[in-house]
């Protein structure tokens, strides 16, 4: 239902009304349950969609399109109610664990360090640099697959989702769009029309003098890492200028990082995705303050290691949707869900994978969060018992 219209989602009225919609700031609603679910209309590219709003799956009914499994079986779930807080219109206000404004001379940027994760500074309450870039992802759905997508995901496509994403979230009294800096798409014939469109939003971190400076966040997929003069160069692409890096940071961040990219550099299929805030000096040089880096696979869905890559990419053959599991701000020795399957029937499948390491108190932990969601039916690959068991 849009502005009091029922209309079929499947009509040729409905996408010939979504632009007037769009530009009328309209508000869709779900009718699969009573009370109806907020919804929003998204431009990507040419497009015009409908997404459900941030944390709003669980609101569908199980058979709507937009349903989603419960988040307390990912990293999302501690955070829900503390760090990212859901207001009256299904908009999402966050509290951050990172500054965006820089104050006095330039100090070490830092890698988002291992002790954040382990509680020691990023609790529950705010969201590490990481947990944003991890919800991004989530609320711009660029965790779901299903095969009839293959080849319909680029970086413009990607870009789109983030940016629509983030115009529905506000922080610190602003809206996080405003805060996001995406590299578009490089296409040569608009390259003018890209280079004013890039300096009109990077303007607002131009250092002019003294005061406090203020930074953006960028989200980009790196090219390639090169040696400066000092420090290090993080090339992204569509972007015709690096990201300067100090040599302290950068060694912290190669340790932090290291599984990442070991396994970004094991397939040129794979793509590297840098998360950083950072400010542009008088000079026009592009500098970070702190950094985080996840690895995707070929369909942008992030993995973690070798055994959640080779369960995408048997699910990434199926017609029915799965949905990639999160860390958000947990360490990477607490359970979360891998995928799950909100379509099986006749209940959804949550997908756990448990490590070769992984202890009693693993253990004790996967089961009581099994435990808690009976509707759930659970999926569990041990792999030190071996190959990946038979598909639900």
């Amino acid at each position: 239902m849009i502005d009091g219209r029922v209309i079929e989602e499947s009509s040729h009225d409905l996408r010939a009304f979504l632009p007037q919609a769009y530009e009328q700031r309209l508000r869709p609603m779900c009718m699969c349950k009573e009370p109806s679910v907020p919804m929003y209309i998204a431009r990507v590219e040419d497009q015009y969609l409908i997404k459900r709003m941030p944390l709003s799956g669980r609101d569908h009914d199980p058979a709507c399109p937009s349903y989603e499994p419960p988040y307390e079986l990912s990293g999302l779930g501690p955070l829900i109610g503390n760090a990212i807080q859901i207001d009256a219109n299904g908009k999402a206000d966050l509290k951050l664990d990172f500054s965006l404004t820089k104050r006095g001379p330039r100090a070490a940027p830092s890698a988002t360090a291992e002790a954040s994760e382990q509680g020691i500074r990023s609790e529950p309450r705010k969201l590490s640099l990481r947990a944003m870039l991890h919800y991004l992802w989530e609320a711009g759905e660029l965790t779901e697959w299903r095969s009839t997508w293959a080849g319909r995901r680029g970086w413009g496509r990607v870009r789109a989702s983030l940016l629509n994403a983030a115009a529905q979230m506000t922080a610190r009294g602003a809206t996080l769009g405003d805060m996001l800096f995406v590299p578009e798409v490089f296409h040569p014939e608009d390259k003018d029309g890209i280079a004013a469109r890039r300096a009109a939003v990077l303007k607002g971190v131009q250092a002019t003098g003294a005061g406090p400076r203020k930074l953006m966040m960028i989200v980009a997929e790196v090219k390639e890492f090169s040696a400066a003069r000092e420090g290090q160069r993080i090339v992204v692409r569509h972007m015709p200028f690096p990201l300067m890096i100090e040599e302290g940071a950068w060694r912290r961040l190669a340790a932090r990082y290291e599984v990442e990219l070991e396994l970004w550099r094991s397939s040129e299929a794979f793509h590297l995705i840098v998360v950083a805030t950072f400010g542009v000096s008088a000079a026009g040089i592009a500098a970070v303050e702190e950094v985080a880096l996840m690895v995707v696979n070929e369909h942008w869905l992030p993995f973690e290691d070798i055994h959640e890559l080779r369960l995408l990419e048997k699910l990434s053959h199926l017609k029915r949707k799965s949905v990639k599991g999160l860390r958000f701000n947990l360490a990477r020795d607490a359970p979360i869900v891998s995928v799950t399957l909100p379509e099986q029937k006749p209940a959804p499948v949550a997908m756990f994978i448990v490590p070769a390491s992984a202890g009693e108190e693993y253990e004790q932990a996967l089961a009581e969060m099994i435990e808690a969601r009976p509707e759930i039916t659970p999926w569990v690959w041990r792999v030190a018992e071996g190959d990946i068991p038979r598909l639900p």
